[in-house]
């Protein structure tokens, strides 16, 4: 933007530019846009932009984003619990949850391993899987990462640490592409993998 721009025009402006997938251009339709809704809807916004940052956290036990700790999931007494399926991030355990074919639980790992970005087994929530499963009472483990070579070797590694536990590893069928990501995949995709689940 050019010419005599409000402070506080440029200050939201340069925050919008911040998200990922808005540049320039876009950040000031999006800023302009806000200026012209009424002062309810931006405002709404506001606080619900403030609501995520201070109410969101991680669940104590599987590390899913939840505003109750444990989540609704871990604290369903209708879930499997002897089984957890291991996903990346929170968005594939949202993708995975809307195919209504997983019964039991769930463990977000916040990632996956890649040395070359410096992300090693002990940034993520793998020992913390670990003594889940150590505590008793799981019997299978269904590795659901990413198809691609980090998600990989993060599988690789957990069947590593757990092999010697005495419990089912399974990993999702090859329904997913290799290469492509849980997030993108369509709800019958994703069933298919469930379903279709090999000994890993």
């Amino acid at each position: 933007m050019t010419g005599n721009v409000p402070d506080s025009l440029l200050r939201l402006t340069g925050e919008l530019e911040k998200l990922p997938g808005i540049g320039p251009r876009s950040a000031e339709r999006i800023a302009f846009h806000i200026l012209k809704a009424e002062k309810e809807d931006a405002l709404r916004l506001a606080d619900a932009v403030r609501d995520v940052k201070e109410n969101v956290r991680h669940c104590r036990i599987c590390y899913n984003l939840t505003e109750a700790d444990p989540c609704p999931i871990c604290a369903d007494p209708r879930r499997d619990q002897s089984q957890i399926v291991v996903v990346e991030q929170p968005k594939d355990l949202i993708q995975l949850e809307a195919t209504g074919m997983v019964r039991g639980v769930y463990h977000v790992l916040l990632g996956h391993i890649a040395p070359l970005d410096g992300i090693e087994p002990g940034d993520l929530t793998i020992d913390a899987l670990v003594k889940r499963v150590r505590a008793g009472g799981v019997q299978e483990v269904i590795l659901a990462t990413n198809p691609t070579l980090e998600g990989e070797g993060t599988a690789l590694h957990i069947k590593s640490v757990l092999t010697q536990q005495g419990i089912k590893i399974s990993r999702l069928a090859r329904g997913l592409p290799s290469g492509s990501q849980i997030e993108y995949a369509s709800k019958a995709i994703l069933r298919d993998a469930i379903e279709g689940r090999t000994e890993f």
